[in-house]
């Protein structure tokens, strides 16, 4: 009996240990993705995770990326939702409204922005982590269950795509439209 106190305790510590580094990183992860609305909601179900399956934990430093990975599968359930209202919202918008989506930018953060909506999941996901997170090529390749070479391939097609997008975005905000060039 002594021995179940005895693990229930170490399991408490270790939680502890765990919730005290990596929440603030954790917790601003969900932020970038949701919001600070639900982001605490988020950040608390990665934790509720964690306690449920702290026998299953890797040992430190591997823990870190491995809430990073339980918060990515949290995150991306919450944010399917919100990217396809978000979708619906944006097509709405568009029939409603005569003007070109890319007139609307004002300047360049909200090209950059709209070029990493512009990519697909995984490529977003990929630059998230490494820029926003600052996650090592092991952690982020731990986080999305992929081996670290392919991290790195992924990661470099990510960014000449993103390039792509921002410089098509920043083309076709330099040349006039036919209406404007006639006005």
């Amino acid at each position: 009996m002594g021995s179940a106190v005895d693990n229930r305790a170490a399991a408490q510590r270790r939680f502890d240990m765990l919730f005290e580094a990596n929440h603030p990183d954790i917790y601003r992860y969900c932020v970038r993705r949701l919001g600070p609305v639900d982001a605490e909601d988020a950040a608390a179900e990665v934790f509720a995770v964690a306690w449920r399956r702290i026998g299953e934990m890797p040992p430190d430093p591997a823990s870190r990326a491995w809430l990073f990975g339980v918060a990515y599968r949290v995150v991306g359930n919450k944010y399917r939702h919100r990217r396809r209202q978000r979708n619906l919202s944006q097509r709405l918008r568009l029939i409603r409204s005569t003007e070109d989506p890319v007139e609307r930018l004002g300047d360049d953060i909200d090209r950059l922005y709209l070029a990493l909506d512009l990519l697909g999941a995984t490529d977003r996901e990929l630059l998230r982590l490494a820029a926003w997170d600052g996650l090592t090529r092991a952690e982020i390749s731990a986080v999305l269950h992929i081996n670290e070479n392919a991290v790195d391939q992924r990661l470099h097609r990510a960014r000449i795509r993103l390039r792509a997008h921002y410089d098509k975005l920043r083309i076709d905000r330099s040349h006039p439209s036919p209406e404007e060039a006639s006005a």
